[in-house]
């Protein structure tokens, strides 16, 4: 298992990544991810917050971080963290708990960076994935409706938001 930073000759695979987990979710539950923003994620390949985890030379997932999510963490927001987004897995790799490699990677990550917290959030009550994330390390803080979405992704809109923290 190798863990690198997508590059933008990555882009089109990231996008039909999330096209096909935006379908997946469709199919299952009530919120889903929205098309993505292109430029966002252009900034966050060159600022180096992409990342993506490949399995004998195979991708395996991509997930982005960020340093900041005032938006969506308030308050807790000053605790130096980093904060996870839109993990999504290729569809072959579904089921080998890719999040738990994550989360080793997150807190290495953290400590290299001298983060407190490794934070993530999900969309609505999914309860299977609230305890997977758990499963993973992760303790769930309950589920908050934020108060500003602007500039979010749209699916932020739809619903509340379950938080998730570990601490390094």
């Amino acid at each position: 298992m190798e863990i690198r930073n997508s590059t933008i000759t990555d882009i089109e695979t990231i996008f039909g990544l999330y096209r096909m987990a935006s379908q997946y979710m469709k199919e299952r539950f009530p919120v889903h991810f929205p098309e993505f923003d292109r430029d966002m994620v252009v900034k966050e390949i060159e600022e180096g917050r992409q990342w993506k985890m490949l399995i004998n030379g195979e991708l395996a997932c991509i997930w982005a971080i960020t340093w900041n999510d005032p938006q969506i963490w308030e308050e807790k927001d000053s605790d130096p963290s980093i904060y996870i987004h839109r993990i999504t897995t290729v569809p072959a790799f579904r089921g080998r708990y890719l999040v738990k490699e994550i989360v080793r990677w997150a807190i290495q990550y953290a400590k290299d960076n001298n983060r407190n917290y490794v934070r993530l959030d999900t969309v609505g009550e999914n309860q299977k994935l609230i305890q997977h994330y758990q499963e993973s390390g992760f303790t769930f803080l309950g589920m908050v409706q934020l108060k500003d979405t602007s500039g979010l992704p749209d699916h932020y809109k739809l619903d509340k938001v379950s938080l998730f923290e570990l601490q390094v």
